[in-house]
């Protein structure tokens, strides 16, 4: 396990490592993972961050993110932190990515080139709960509400990314063939 994030250029380019903390710390640009996880009735699952997290703790988020380890491909490192924090392996592919760069309560700053990964899953979650203290399955309707008048349990990122999920499922009419792949497979 490595302690290291990678750091990019705007154009995801890689152009260097550095201790993760100090990447939060300096607000230095890094790549990031995340990864959504949708049941076979559309419902998203989201987890509750663990509160000894060192940000965002506690906030309701997408179902696992991560950073690659140097060396390591971006679907690998969804599919291993969706094992670690959810315990689910599940078939997951890549969406579109964003940079977002935003402050935290706690001092540090996120300042990530995030890519964006969906898949199907009827696996029953098991968090690990030094990563998760809660999890749950939701519909769209009720997350948009709740983004909306509840922003501040959420964390940043997935405030930023829930839209343009959806966005994506919709323009590529995805949700139906998703939940028939998902019957057949």
């Amino acid at each position: 396990m490595s302690d290291k994030v990678i750091l990019v250029d705007i154009n995801d380019k890689i152009i260097g490592e550095i201790a993760k903390i100090e990447a939060h710390e300096k607000a230095l640009l890094h790549r990031a993972v995340s990864v959504i996880i949708f049941n076979s009735k559309g419902q998203m699952l989201l987890q509750k961050r663990a509160l000894n997290k060192y940000h965002s703790a506690g906030l309701w988020s997408n179902t696992a993110c991560t950073h690659p380890f140097p060396g390591e491909d971006n679907k690998t490192a969804a599919q291993r932190r969706l094992k670690e924090e959810m315990g689910i392996h599940a078939e997951v592919f890549k969406i579109f990515d964003f940079i977002y760069h935003e402050k935290l309560d706690n001092g540090l700053t996120e300042h990530e080139f995030d890519h964006v990964y969906i898949g199907i899953s009827d696996e029953p979650p098991q968090p690990d709960p030094n990563e998760v203290s809660d999890f749950d399955y939701f519909e769209r309707n009720f997350l948009k509400n709740e983004l909306s008048s509840s922003p501040k349990h959420y964390t940043v990122w997935f405030a930023i990314l829930f839209d343009r999920v959806y966005d994506f499922i919709d323009q590529q009419h995805l949700r139906e063939r998703l939940i028939t792949y998902n019957q057949t497979s």
